[in-house]
């Protein structure tokens, strides 16, 4: 899979492309991320690549002459069908999009700075726009990372063992289970027998009742909206009664 980010800071995200389980990733070609550097394409000696905006205001705002260039230039590189543009305006990212995103050949990443990117780039370029969050970060950079991490571990090879990513929180439409290793006993805290059983049948159900659990408290939302297995929705029905009944299992 090839990855295109438009960015006017590369070294923000060079450093991290090269690091573990992404790095990896990156040095046996398993993913290809290509930084292109917005200013590259700005004109004059200065390379000026924002303006203010029309109409006053506080800030500076991305012009769109040399994002409309930089994106023209991978043509024949990648396929441009998918120009992702990193805003807090953008959709919500959720496993279900980034499950979709790692089906494409490819993606282009528009990072935005400064008081945002002129509108015909939104309009005229973008044909979808993400965010990570309801917060404002000074840039696009660290919505890509975030981005090309969470894609990567959807491409085979990228993780070593496959349960790793289909066991992730978010990957079923569940929060991920509790999780336990050495030692059995720490500080009055012990280790769920059930884990120590060897039953793995048993491991399996509590793991997933537990995920159900934790879903229903912490993040009641997803389970309105996802769709389950009968044995996940049979094992929702079981916890929302042991609650009701003030049980806990």
């Amino acid at each position: 899979m090839r990855v295109d980010v438009l960015t006017l800071f590369p070294d923000i995200l060079e450093g991290v492309l090269g690091r573990s389980i992404l790095g990896r990733a990156v040095e046996q070609g398993l993913i290809d991320v290509n930084l292109v550097n917005i200013r590259d394409f700005a004109d004059g000696p200065h390379r000026v690549t924002d303006e203010p905006p029309f109409g006053g205001g506080a800030g500076m705002v991305i012009k769109p002459e040399p994002v409309y260039r930089a994106v023209e230039s991978l043509r024949g590189l990648n396929s441009l069908e998918r120009i992702v543009l990193l805003t807090p305006q953008g959709r919500r990212l959720t496993q279900d999009i980034v499950k979709d995103m790692a089906a494409s050949p490819d993606l282009v990443l528009v990072c935005g700075r400064y008081e945002g990117v002129d509108e015909r780039i939104r309009t005229g370029l973008a044909t979808d726009e993400i965010s990570i969050g309801d917060y404002v970060l000074s840039g696009g950079e660290v919505p890509a990372l975030v981005v090309i991490e969470a894609v990567s571990r959807m491409i085979p090879g990228v993780v070593g063992r496959r349960e790793s990513v289909e066991e992730d929180s978010f990957y079923g439409g569940l929060l991920g289970y509790p999780q336990y290793t050495r030692p059995r006993e720490f500080r009055g805290m012990a280790v769920p027998e059930t884990l120590l059983s060897g039953d793995h049948e048993r491991i399996r159900l509590w793991r997933m009742k537990q995920a159900v659990r934790r879903t229903l408290d912490r993040r009641p939302d997803m389970v309105e909206t996802q769709r389950f297995e009968k044995e996940v929705l049979d094992l929702i029905k079981q916890v929302q009664t042991e609650r009701d009944a003030g049980e806990v299992s």
